[in-house]
């Protein structure tokens, strides 16, 4: 086995073993992580002149976007899921343009919308 096998072998492990070890909480907070990250994935690719790695990381972060979309609660929250779907969607379209024109400024925005979703969360205290 390679070293760059072995190590991807192990981080998919971890990352599982995150995953399965995360409280409803965590894994909120897993998702808004990955998604910025994907992001800025994006744009280093844009960068880069790098189409379908680009393609790809922002494929990634709107299924980050859908799989946050589906965990939004209306009956406990409804205003704030409301409003929370409402600006997943508007970062969905943003991300779809700026894959489609190359615009850095768009994957930017969207990152700082969700860097203050995040904050937010990471205030919310978790019920144990």
């Amino acid at each position: 086995m390679n070293h760059n096998h072995a190590l991807s072998a192990y981080n998919q492990v971890n990352v599982h073993t995150s995953v399965e070890d995360a409280s409803p909480h965590k894994l909120i907070e897993l998702l808004l992580q990955g998604f910025n990250a994907r992001v800025a994935e994006a744009k280093v690719a844009m960068l880069n002149n790098k189409i379908e790695l680009k393609g790809q990381k922002i494929s990634k972060a709107l299924d980050i976007l859908s799989g946050l979309r589906a965990a939004l609660d209306f009956e406990a929250g409804a205003d704030i899921a409301t409003n929370l779907e409402e600006l997943y969607e508007y970062m969905s379209h943003q991300l779809v343009v700026a894959n489609a024109q190359n615009d850095i400024d768009k994957c930017d925005e969207v990152i700082k919308l969700m860097s203050v979703i995040q904050s937010g969360w990471n205030q919310i205290r978790e019920v144990e």
